[in-house]
């Protein structure tokens, strides 16, 4: 065989063996069964089982695209941020009307209209001691507050965590949480006299305890797969209280946060 005729036959395609011609055009070489030969084509039931829609020709008809409803759009448009103004607004409108209309058909000299409270606010400004309160006030609730999350939250994280403790002080606990913190007055009065001493610890009385009972409940009721994922890994006490335990219970534990910081608000009105 010459070489032209060796290159020749390399360029040539090579010939099937006996059978392939039979198998291609969908008979087994063996049998009669039929071969599939194209096994990216979808099947009649399409992907989840149910028929692709199809065209007229039998291709499958292009699919429609749902787009989900945007939740947050930024920038807003003009019309919502106009509502974010004029609902609040508004609302503060019809308090007030009602509020001074209310006054004024129980011809009660005992309770401000809006406008007596108004021009007050403006006298204590020009006499400079709205400021002067206002610090006094954040001073107190400041103090209270924080001492209140310091000694609460850790407290109720051991508590909630160790079950011989939350047995032995919980009793003192449930017994001296429903005490109005307002009952507390003459004692704070005898115990720190005429000074912020006092406000602070009554803040702080008010402030403790719900800040203590969420964060027991936090924990009672976190996860057991998160102590189970910690124990995996070997953490020490300090590492899963840190890194498991006060993150798994934060949401609650801001939660009494908030209810206590509303409350310390209501407390220091009566304990200035």
């Amino acid at each position: 065989m010459s070489a032209d005729s060796e290159i020749l036959g390399s360029a040539l395609p090579a010939r099937p063996p006996a059978g392939a011609s039979r198998a291609v055009s969908g008979a087994s070489p063996d049998t009669s069964e039929p071969v599939a030969t194209d096994l990216g084509a979808p099947t009649s039931q399409g992907v989840f089982g149910a028929a692709p829609k199809t065209t007229r020709g039998g291709a499958c008809a292009p699919q429609k695209r749902v787009s989900g409803k945007k939740l947050f759009v930024w920038p807003p448009s003009t019309d919502a941020l106009l509502w974010r103004i004029v609902r609040p607004v508004g609302m503060a409108a019809l308090f007030l009307t009602a509020w001074g209309l209310a006054v004024r058909w129980s011809g009660s000299d005992l309770f401000p209209t809006p406008g007596n409270v108004a021009r007050g606010i403006v006298e204590l400004i020009q006499k400079g001691l709205l400021f002067k309160y206002i610090v006094a006030s954040l001073f107190r609730v400041s103090w209270g507050f924080t001492l209140a999350v310091i000694i609460g939250v850790p407290l109720g994280l051991v508590l909630g965590w160790y079950s011989r403790a939350f047995q032995a002080l919980n009793p003192f606990i449930q017994i001296l949480r429903p005490i109005s913190p307002i009952a507390w007055i003459p004692l704070a009065i005898l115990w720190f006299g005429v000074s912020d001493a006092a406000p602070i610890f009554l803040i702080f009385l008010a402030s403790v305890f719900p800040i203590t009972v969420s964060s027991i409940a936090a924990v009672q009721n976190m996860q057991p797969v998160y102590l189970r994922a910690a124990l995996n890994f070997g953490l020490s006490t300090g590492e899963l209280f840190r890194q498991v335990i006060f993150r798994a219970c934060l949401p609650q534990i801001i939660t009494g946060i908030r209810i206590a910081l509303g409350v310390a608000w209501l407390v220091v009105v009566a304990a200035e």
